[in-house]
């Protein structure tokens, strides 16, 4: 069911439209997602949870543990509500039971995941919604909780375009299935030159890639190659998007998973980059060239005590959602990120955020736009080497 945004306890009763070019436009709608029945995954080839310090070592795998539940729910659904006080509509995924076995021809697993993260799966350009490939086996059925919601968004908007990339098989031809076996303890320069080189644990033989990997800014698409999309899913989504300039990106990064707390879009001509995972310098040089500039994130605020079962890196602070180009959602522990960019002009919404971040992500992980005001604009008239 499509909800409805509140301003002082009036419904909005904007038609439901499907309208996203960038991250920066006025928010009118929203995807949030839910905490409920997620789990830590059994292993399988893409991904491997080890937490032995909070009862989960390699191997073992079931249910979050029930107070960690409620308190991220606690604070998504706060933070829905805030959205709602705000005139935005917000929706809400569907979970399912991931602590069960699911299978296809091809293999079986033992669990699922959840639905957190929507913007893993779930990506708006313009009137489509394309629903990414995945590229964990835990993660293949995930896009049954949003069925649902897009087909009441379908329905709702007859512009709306639903697409789906093609499933992929994942058989066991899609990964160098031994990569987690030494990876972790390869030095650094040699990690980096496997990023580089795209040598990582998805092999080719498919087209592979997560929503989240792609930073939209209007007419051009930048794709991460990371652990889960490989140049396949790159060049899927070079094609699927003819009318884009589709880029493929990396950085220095040992563990790239999502583009959005490495490369963060906030308005246009102001883009955010984590200084510890320097982008390649042509693209450095081509957002220079186009009169971008370039701010280098603060250090995070110190994670001292990391909620258990997390898997997601300091650096998730740089994983905001903008309301509109002037005002900015983060993590209320990100003091001195929130006076960095207050500093830029942004009017700062601090929110609690960080009991969400062991079930997959920050505000921006947990997310996903359906409708901001605005249409497609070319922010880079000029182009540089490969861009």
């Amino acid at each position: 069911m499509i909800e409805h945004g509140t301003t002082n306890g009036e419904t909005s009763e904007r038609p439901v439209r499907v309208n996203s070019w960038n991250g920066w436009d006025p928010l009118r709608h929203v995807i949030v997602g839910r905490a409920d029945e997620a789990v830590v995954q059994a292993p399988e080839p893409a991904v491997r949870r080890d937490f032995p310090e909070d009862g989960f070592p390699l191997g073992t795998y079931g249910s979050m543990p029930e107070d960690m539940t409620a308190e991220a729910n606690e604070q998504l659904d706060n933070f829905a509500e805030m959205l709602r006080r705000r005139g935005i509509r917000v929706d809400r995924p569907t979970p399912v039971d991931f602590n069960q076995q699911v299978s296809t021809p091809d293999w079986t697993q033992e669990t699922m995941s959840g639905c957190m993260p929507p913007r893993d799966l779930l990506l708006t350009v313009g009137s489509e919604v394309l629903e990414a490939t995945m590229s964990y086996r835990s993660r293949w059925y995930e896009y049954l909780c949003y069925r649902p919601l897009l087909q009441d968004l379908f329905k709702a908007d007859p512009r709306m375009r639903w697409e789906a990339a093609p499933k992929p098989r994942l058989t066991e031809a899609s990964y160098h299935t031994e990569f987690w076996d030494t990876y972790n303890d390869l030095p650094t320069d040699v990690q980096l030159a496997k990023v580089r080189d795209y040598d990582l644990v998805l092999t080719e033989e498919e087209p592979l890639f997560d929503a989240a990997d792609v930073a939209r800014f209007g007419k051009d698409l930048f794709v991460q190659l990371s652990f889960v999309t490989n140049r396949s899913g790159y060049d899927w989504l070079k094609r699927h998007f003819p009318d884009h300039r589709v880029h493929a990106v990396t950085s220095t990064n040992t563990h790239p998973l999502h583009i959005d707390a490495t490369w963060v879009p906030l308005r246009p001509g102001l883009v955010l980059h984590c200084g510890e995972r320097l982008a390649d310098p042509e693209l450095m040089d081509f957002f220079k060239l186009n009169d971008w500039e370039i701010v280098e994130a603060v250090q995070p605020a110190s994670w001292d005590h990391p909620a258990k079962l997390n898997f997601c890196s300091p650096w998730l602070a740089g994983n905001m959602l903008n309301l509109d180009a002037n005002t900015l959602c983060i993590e209320e522990n990100e003091v001195k990120l929130s006076e960095q960019l207050a500093g830029y002009g942004f009017e700062i919404v601090p929110v609690p955020f960080r009991t969400v971040a062991p079930f997959g992500g920050g505000l921006h992980c947990a997310t996903v736009d359906i409708e901001r005001d605005g249409a497609c604009e070319d922010y880079f008239p000029r182009r540089h080497g490969k861009y």
